[in-house]
């Protein structure tokens, strides 16, 4: 194992004055520390920093000693895998920063290890999960790479630290992380050794968490395409393994190509051949919140919303579907071939431009002319709505009064 040096010129998010802060109250107690994992890798691809996370080989106790004498806060948020959180607020807006003390696993337990705080740093690379993750960048710019990340990083490459089958036997979820990451940052092929090692795996998966399948699947749905790399898990097993019922590549290649921006739920909905309860069941099995639910099932077949009606029953159908549903089914129906190009710009256009009327009367003015509480009420205030809808919500105010009073 080679650690190669190279050297970049210091980033404004690493001059940050909260990322000073925390360099320099380190620094203050003899503590070395580098930058390391997503920030590191994004960093060099120049894409956006999001989380920055740090290591030291420094124990947890020390990091939090030297923390709190400069008036940061910290949190233990992974004490027991020496994680300190720390945030700091000023000057600016917070910025959480994750430290972790250099490490290597004396057991593992799945996702769980023991763990010893005697590492160095090429031990601290050798039990990372992929290469492109295990490059450190020092305070002044300079480079670590200790097990071949930049190179990788170059040759859009997604590659296992040492073993796969050892890094996925240590957390099976690397498996589908494998996927994310080459559809992140791969070059559409794969890894032939990695992709062999999640083929073994397979049979693992569904000892993982619901949750944590879904946070993975999501977040590979939401990538600006998302197909190299569901293709290659159809090939290798894991995605029938997670979701059998992906079986719509067409719909959603053409979903991908039309969309004003990704959109994973919408994606997913492309993606599966199933009806409403099917949608209802995936989203029950992947544990989806409520509203995630709710919306997967909205998005199946059959659609609601008929691309052929004239301009006065797509209206309607906004008013009852919702913009964000109405638009959402507009792309799947071209997705489907079921819309040309010009039809799908119009309807979107539509649900982007319209603005759905309110309806002008409340219980109170049925209460007003004389009927009592209960059912009754909203029975009336319905029909009046339904009248109101198939006049195209042309009937003001006045004229729903005077339609509720001739119902009633």
């Amino acid at each position: 194992m080679t650690d190669e040096i190279h050297k970049i010129a210091p980033q404004p998010w690493m001059t940050a004055p909260q990322t000073r802060a925390i360099i320099e109250a380190l620094g203050k107690a003899g503590i070395e520390a580098r930058f390391v994992g997503g920030c590191v890798r994004d960093a060099l691809l120049g894409r956006p920093i999001a989380d920055i996370d740090l290591a030291t080989p420094a124990r947890p106790d020390a990091v939090i000693a030297a923390l709190e004498k400069a008036r940061i806060k910290v949190v233990p948020t992974g004490i027991e895998h020496g994680t300190v959180t720390a945030v700091v607020s000023d000057p600016g807006p917070s910025r959480h920063f994750e430290i972790t003390t250099l490490r290597r696993d004396v057991e593992t337990y799945g996702r769980r290890a023991r763990v010893a705080f005697d590492a160095d740093w090429a031990e601290d690379a050798a039990r990372r999960d992929f290469t492109i993750n295990a490059i450190y960048i020092d305070p002044d710019g300079t480079l670590h790479d200790p097990v071949g990340g930049l190179a990788d990083l170059d040759a859009h490459r997604v590659r296992f630290v040492g073993e796969p089958a050892q890094r996925i036997a240590e957390d099976v979820l690397r498996v589908l992380r494998y996927y994310r990451f080459e559809a992140r940052f791969g070059a559409g092929t794969g890894d032939s050794e990695a992709r062999a090692a999640c083929r073994a795996a397979v049979p693992l998966l569904p000892k993982l968490s619901a949750e944590r399948v879904s946070q993975e699947l999501l977040r590979l749905m939401a990538v600006p395409d998302p197909l190299p790399a569901l293709r290659m898990m159809e090939e290798d097993g894991v995605l029938a393994a997670i979701v059998p019922e992906a079986s719509r590549f067409d719909r959603l290649q053409q979903l991908v190509g039309m969309e004003p921006k990704p959109d994973a739920l919408r994606r997913l909905a492309a993606l599966i051949e199933v009806d409403a309860a099917g949608a209802a069941a995936l989203a029950e099995r992947l544990r989806l919140s409520n509203e995630q639910r709710d919306r997967l099932a909205g998005l199946a077949p059959p659609w609601p919303l008929d691309p052929a009606g004239d301009a006065r029953a797509q209206r309607l159908v906004l008013y009852q579907l919702g913009a964000e549903r109405y638009r959402d089914l507009a792309l799947l129906l071209a997705a489907d071939g079921a819309l040309d190009q010009p039809r799908r710009a119009e309807l979107l256009a539509l649900a982007a431009s319209w603005k759905p009327p309110r309806f002008p009367l409340k219980g109170r003015d049925v209460t007003n002319l004389g009927v009592p509480p209960g059912k009754r009420v909203g029975e009336l205030l319905a029909a009046v709505r339904q009248w109101w809808q198939d006049g195209d919500f042309a009937a003001d105010r006045a004229a729903c009064l005077q339609r509720l009073k001739e119902i009633i």
